[in-house]
């Protein structure tokens, strides 16, 4: 198992890079992917672990955004879809499809509405694979036994799911297996153009360590901090923000039987979702916000928890309760900022600005979403390609797989019977985690063992040292909660002993 190979910090500053990428979320590591296809030299450099805040932090859906339709965001609605499908096929192990159950509440919006605007969400995209959407009785359809009586009506819609922190972490692997130089953990602190090139100072956080690098362009991909890099890191004035949205979750135990998420409305317009989540759990969220404070990790409100409880309350059977949180999770949405007074109806849509001072180009990205990362990294590449010629080869990325995505015939489940006859020995629920989070690259985790004890020491559930060995060697992990949370979700499945057991293996092999 080699580790992926790229330059160490104490690499020649003599190089010059085609392109310097600040920000390892999902529109950064996107980005750097798609130009290292094209044959750019590229530089990634994120402040803290991939997928550290926003991109870790969302509702875990590949999506159109159905309620984009009432703000008349046709064509980002329209470009999610499309995207939702190339999305769904080029990493099968980590998205698959949902339906989606949307009881009709008296309370919001009309029935016809809702028709209305599932016809158009069925139709505006014209790649469309998954089933349609469909009006239901609940008093005859099982997705009617989890809700309360008064809602007898509703309709049934497709939509996908996404693993969103290892989305990240696939984009920033195939870009390092293209050629990019990963850095974790490494900060851009200063930057000036210099004789029409970035020179740029980067800091190892781990080290302390400080190096110059040059580029000839730079992407700000910094997410909630692209308008601070710009106006503190660069000195750069710009007449564009973004506007912070903070977005939280709760994780409960299952509220309800069945593959099926559902969606309510609120009276409020707001809507909530309600998700099967590793296996065991319900997802509830998200939040909408306004954020004025600094950029940086944030954390549910008890107000918050209390909305999402009476949210699905108001449509659940089974009722949920505050004391049923077993984990909650919250972000920074920057969504670029188109002066509405509501949060919700801030678009999410995504603006690309392009500073050509001084004949070294930077690019800043305001807003966006995950469904349509790789087609924003697209339209990114397009921006830059006349004035930095190395990025302006052919788009690719829409007919490739990521890495673990080719899991051949038979989708998931003949991936997951392959596996299991090739590694007879792996338990049964160990076998499917390691195929939905790795696929085809499962095969590299269990290498050439032939038994668990080949596998090394259980650290905890079924993890096994060489999965840990894994993450660490492909995957930049460096720390337990990189391994338990962003890696995968194990934290939810752990005790604090094994939690511990988890972080001292780490500690002692990142030394």
């Amino acid at each position: 198992m080699e580790p992926i190979k790229t330059m160490s910090a104490s690499a020649s500053p003599e190089r010059i890079y085609d392109l310097l990428v600040v920000g390892g979320g999902v529109n950064g590591t996107g980005i750097a992917r798609d130009a290292c296809g094209r044959g750019a030299s590229v530089l990634l450099v994120e402040q803290d672990d991939l997928a550290s805040y926003t991109s870790s932090s969302s509702t875990k859906l590949i999506h159109g955004g159905l309620r984009y339709l009432e703000y008349y965001e046709f064509r980002l609605v329209r470009e999610a879809l499309m995207e939702r499908e190339r999305l769904l096929s080029m990493a099968p192990h980590i998205m698959w499809p949902l339906r989606f159950v949307l009881p009709h509440s008296k309370l919001v919006r009309p029935a016809w509405m809702l028709r209305l605007g599932l016809f158009l969400y069925d139709h505006l995209a014209s790649n469309m694979t998954l089933p349609k959407s469909i009006g239901v009785d609940f008093r005859k359809h099982s997705s009617g036994r989890a809700l309360k009586p008064e809602y007898a009506k509703g309709f049934i819609y497709s939509d996908g799911w996404v693993q969103d922190s290892r989305l990240v972490v696939l984009n920033a692997m195939d870009a390092a297996e293209r050629g990019c130089d990963v850095r974790v953990r490494t900060r851009l602190i200063a930057a000036q153009r210099v004789n029409g090139q970035w020179l740029a100072t980067l800091e190892d956080r781990t080290t302390g360590q400080t190096q110059t690098v040059r580029a000839k362009a730079m992407v700000n991909a910094a997410g909630p901090w692209v308008a601070r890099l710009l106006a503190d890191t660069l000195k750069i004035p710009n007449s564009k923000s973004v506007r912070l949205v903070k977005g939280s979750h709760i994780i409960v135990p299952r509220v309800y039987e069945g593959p099926q998420a559902y969606i309510f409305q609120n009276p409020d317009k707001r809507i909530v979702f309600a998700i099967p989540y590793e296996q065991k759990f319900t997802l509830i969220g998200t939040t909408d916000i306004p954020w004025k404070e600094e950029p940086g990790k944030v954390g549910i409100a008890p107000d918050e928890i209390a909305y999402l409880c009476e949210s699905v309350n108001r449509y659940l059977n089974v009722q949920v309760k505050e004391s049923d949180v077993v984990w909650s999770y919250a972000g920074l949405r920057p969504l670029y900022d188109d002066a509405s007074a509501n949060a919700s109806a801030v678009t999410r849509d995504y603006v690309l600005d392009l500073d050509t001072q001084d004949g070294a180009p930077l690019l800043s990205i305001f807003g966006g979403k995950i469904t349509t990362y790789r087609k924003l990294a697209e339209h990114a590449l397009e921006k830059l390609a006349p004035v930095l010629p190395a990025v302006g080869g052919q788009s690719w990325t829409a007919a490739e797989v990521l890495p673990g995505g080719d899991i051949g015939e038979g989708g998931f489940d003949g991936a997951l019977a392959r596996l299991r006859r090739a590694a007879p020995w792996l338990a049964e629920g160990l076998a499917w985690r390691l195929m939905r989070n790795y696929g085809s690259r499962a095969y590299e985790i269990i290498g050439q063992a032939t038994s668990m004890e080949d596998m090394g020491e259980l650290l905890g559930g079924d993890l096994t040292a060489r999965e840990v060995d894994y993450l660490m060697e492909r995957e930049w992990a460096r720390t337990a909660e990189d391994v338990l949370w962003r890696r995968s979700k194990l934290g939810l499945h752990l005790d604090d002993a094994e939690k511990n057991r988890v972080e001292t293996y780490v500690h002692k092999k990142a030394v």
